[in-house]
């Protein structure tokens, strides 16, 4: 919280502030929720409401985030590519005489399910743990409280910006994992398993359909702004010095591998029902 009534910016709700006496975890748990609500309005609102100051911030942020986020994701898509839809799934079509079909499987593997949830936990591993850090370093010195004392609304003028950052940067990011998931995939089942490259490629876009590729962006997307908010409240609630930035970093990995599990779930299982022709394998 701020510490002069005439600082304009409440780092928290009041819902999510500590009453005294011991703490409840399911009572402290929606209170999170609830902040965390509270701030993606704020965010949301910062961004929709002029004079957009936002947008110089919006560019340094994507820039640094396709920077310390690029090279990681891209190595483990094309590992995860390689050794897991390209390997484990090659081998088992191998039996069945079936590796020809290896490249619609990476439809499925990639596309729709385990390309974005990889990109997402990378981002959030990266990119939202210094969101956290560097917020709560800030709150910790009192550098949020002076700039909000100059008029500068750190939600406005900090978080919002990289929230929507991490949405459009995770779009493009989704986009290369599935260029290096499938080539990982693809040199597994041409190299290792001693499948036709003609027949991998004839099978994958034999599966890939627009609404796969249109989902799959927006749901990382999604994720994007799930890791923002939940990285974004977790360095604005930071208490206790250095100790209390540690653990604002451990939670807000943790919540946001849960949000990411929770949304994946739903958001699939509404796209197979919404296209059910999808769901067959040719």
């Amino acid at each position: 919280m701020a510490t002069s009534g005439t600082v304009p910016y409440p780092s928290l709700p009041p819902a999510t502030r500590r009453t005294g006496g011991p703490p409840n975890p399911i009572a402290v748990q929606f209170r999170r929720l609830g902040g965390m609500a509270w701030l993606f309005a704020r965010c949301a609102r910062a961004l929709a409401t002029p004079p957009f100051r936002w947008r110089a911030e919006l560019v340094r942020a994507s820039i640094r985030t396709v920077r310390v986020t690029l090279p990681a994701t891209a190595i483990s898509i094309a590992a995860w590519g390689f050794s897991g839809p390209g390997l484990q799934a090659g081998n088992f079509l191998v039996t069945f005489g079936s590796i020809d079909r290896s490249g619609g499987f990476m439809v499925v593997a990639i596309l729709r399910e385990f390309g974005t949830f990889v990109t997402a936990t990378v981002v959030a591993g990266v990119a939202g743990t210094m969101l956290t850090a560097e917020l709560g370093t800030r709150k910790v010195r009192g550098e949020l409280d002076a700039l909000a004392t100059l008029g500068v609304d750190p939600v406005r003028d900090l978080l919002a910006p990289r929230v929507l950052a991490l949405a459009l940067v995770m779009m493009g990011l989704d986009l290369l994992a599935l260029v290096f998931g499938v080539a990982g995939g693809f040199l597994a089942t041409t190299l290792v398993l001693h499948g036709t490259g003609g027949a991998f490629v004839s099978s994958f876009f034999a599966n890939t359909s627009f609404p796969d590729v249109v989902a799959s962006v927006v749901k990382v997307a999604i994720f994007g702004v799930a890791i923002g908010v939940i990285c974004g409240y977790h360095g604005l609630a930071v208490e206790g010095g250095a100790a209390g930035v540690g653990r604002a970093v451990n939670r807000s990995v943790v919540g946001c591998l849960v949000a990411i599990s929770f949304i994946n779930l739903v958001l699939t299982q509404w796209f197979l029902a919404s296209f059910p022709g999808l769901g067959v394998f040719r």
